[in-house]
């Protein structure tokens, strides 16, 4: 009977053990093309698609590899999958509309605006960081004559129509993007980032007072604590400048201030001293 019993414990510290492992278990990491990741167990793997299952199923998912940008495994190691290799519906290999070029003509690509922690991307901030450049680019045409900025709604009009967004633009040559745009020149940026919290408690203490003696008499006032909390970014901002497909400018920066504008400083740094900038 004794060892019946023992058998039993044994038996239920066994699955208890195993579901315990189980449930610990280090999982695959997919980071897909448009920054979203997938945790799951890969099973499978070929030239055209990964299959995997996410935790607690049994249900076996394929994807394609042309969705992929990123694999780390479980076991530490990475694999990295290049874009030439994947069918992306790319302007690249989409039939090109191309558009008359105009001479001495500059758009300014959208701007990923990505947080390097999470690979998450903002189409919201990429707008705006688009936005800004072409407005300095405005704001300052007599420093760029003799070229002419082409219109922003015009740019992306025709990126929408060729399927090109700030979410793959990186994988469509220069020269197809000219062709697409009708231009001779080109401006390309990406904005990376990280965030950081810092926290600080200020207290502010009224119980005590000094009498006609001098003395510290204790009072019925209390102390009052203030938390203030503060957030830190950190820019990295890539800018590339080419014309008639040639890069002419290539340059990263990082802002000297922490603060969440601060990638704005570094892009005005860059243009000015861009091959297309002459001060006047």
């Amino acid at each position: 009977m004794k060892i019946k019993k023992a058998v039993i414990v044994v038996l239920l510290v066994f699955t208890a053990f195993a579901g315990f492992a189980q449930g610990g278990k280090k999982l695959d990491k997919i980071i897909k093309r448009d920054y979203q990741i997938i945790e799951g167990t890969i099973s499978k793997m070929s030239d055209k698609t990964v299959e995997y299952s996410l935790p607690g199923e049994t249900i076996q998912i394929s994807l394609d590899v042309s969705q992929i940008a990123r694999i780390e495994f479980a076991s530490g190691r990475s694999q990295t999958f290049d874009v030439s290799q994947n069918n992306t519906p790319t302007a690249s290999n989409q039939s090109i509309t191309a558009v008359e070029v105009k001479a001495n003509t500059i758009a300014v690509l959208p701007i990923p605006y990505v947080n390097s922690q999470n690979l998450e991307s903002s189409d919201e901030m990429s707008r705006l960081a688009q936005n800004d450049m072409y407005n300095r680019l405005l704001d300052k045409s007599a420093n760029i004559a003799p070229l002419t900025v082409q219109d922003l709604r015009i740019t992306n009009s025709l990126l929408s129509k060729a399927g090109i967004t700030s979410q793959n633009i990186d994988q469509t040559p220069i020269e197809d993007l000219e062709k697409i745009l009708g231009v001779d020149n080109i401006v390309a940026a990406k904005i990376s980032f990280t965030v950081s919290e810092s926290s600080t408690a200020t207290t502010y203490s009224s119980g005590t007072k000094t009498d006609d003696k001098n003395k510290k008499v204790k009072t019925n006032d209390v102390s009052t604590t203030t938390a203030n909390s503060q957030l830190y970014y950190y820019y990295t901002v890539y800018f590339d400048m080419y014309r008639n497909t040639t890069k002419i400018y290539s340059q990263t920066r990082k802002p000297f201030l922490n603060l969440k504008d601060s990638w704005m400083d570094s892009v005005t740094y860059l243009l000015k001293r861009s091959p297309i900038y002459v001060k006047k």
